[in-house]
């Protein structure tokens, strides 16, 4: 039953796991925690006054099922593919299961905030592509680069970002999207070099490449594996090396085309 807090009248079983599943997904797609995601689906179930319900969360999917002794028995999978990390959506959702835990929600509201939360706004292109630039200076600088060499990184971390936009808006291949955005960033250093602008080519192809990294996939995955979820954890884990290794291919066949055409040998 529904005690007085949990929101007016009693709402359908499965609009309520729905709802706990979406906003799980909302939570999961967006980068969050496999506990974190299962117990905020478990307390929008409880707050609505569901307690004869199981939840299962791994890395790309939900699993629930409410009253299954009961004649509104409810079961729902979701498929969640394994998207980029939103934390500011993270934090809307964590926002929104606080506030219905605290019963100021009912199903009906519950489910126009979390539209608000799944079209909320988000920064310009250009923030992005400038974002890009000044963190791929940044971490060139922080690996070992001059002023100079981040002066580089900068405007070929802007390129890598318009890249990643373009090829995000035609929902290009992930491993592709990283092969061919680390042999962009490389073949721009490799042609700095060449035209004799004296860059430092390894420094400035880590600091572009930086925004490929999978560093918070691999920091999830031991964070899942050392909590016990090894499913959710070897997931994240395959995705994050697949991930470096597609960048490494990337980086290799620019530099090998390089030396094909004449460059020779480079530098280390």
């Amino acid at each position: 039953m529904v005690d007085g807090k949990a929101g007016r009248g009693m709402p359908r079983s499965k609009e309520i796991l729905n709802l706990a599943i979406s906003i799980g997904e909302v939570m999961l797609e967006s980068g969050g925690e496999i506990y974190r995601v299962q117990e905020t689906v478990s307390r929008v179930l409880e707050s609505y006054g569901i307690e004869d319900y199981h939840v299962f969360v791994i890395t790309n999917g939900i699993f629930a099922t409410v009253h299954e002794q009961r004649e509104d028995a409810g079961s729902m999978v979701r498929y969640v593919p394994i998207g980029e990390v939103d934390l500011q959506r993270v934090a809307a959702v964590n926002q929104l299961s606080r506030e219905i835990s605290a019963g100021e929600c009912t199903v009906e509201e519950a489910y126009g905030r979390l539209r608000q939360c799944k079209e909320g706004a988000r920064p310009s292109k250009w923030v992005l592509i400038l974002s890009g630039g000044i963190g791929c200076a940044g971490f060139g600088y922080l690996m070992g680069g001059r002023p100079y060499d981040s002066f580089f990184s900068f405007f070929l971390g802007m390129l890598l970002e318009v890249f990643l936009l373009v090829t995000a808006h035609y929902k290009a291949s992930k491993f592709i999207v990283n092969i061919l955005g680390s042999a962009l960033v490389t073949a721009g250093s490799l042609a700095l070099y060449a035209a004799g602008t004296g860059v430092l080519f390894d420094r400035v192809i880590i600091g572009g490449i930086m925004p490929l990294l999978p560093g918070v996939s691999m920091t999830m995955a031991i964070r899942d594996l050392f909590g016990g979820d090894y499913l959710s954890g070897s997931i994240r884990l395959i995705d994050a090396l697949l991930t470096g290794m597609c960048i490494a291919i990337g980086v290799g066949a620019a530099i090998k085309v390089f030396q094909m055409l004449g460059g020779g040998v480079l530098p280390l």
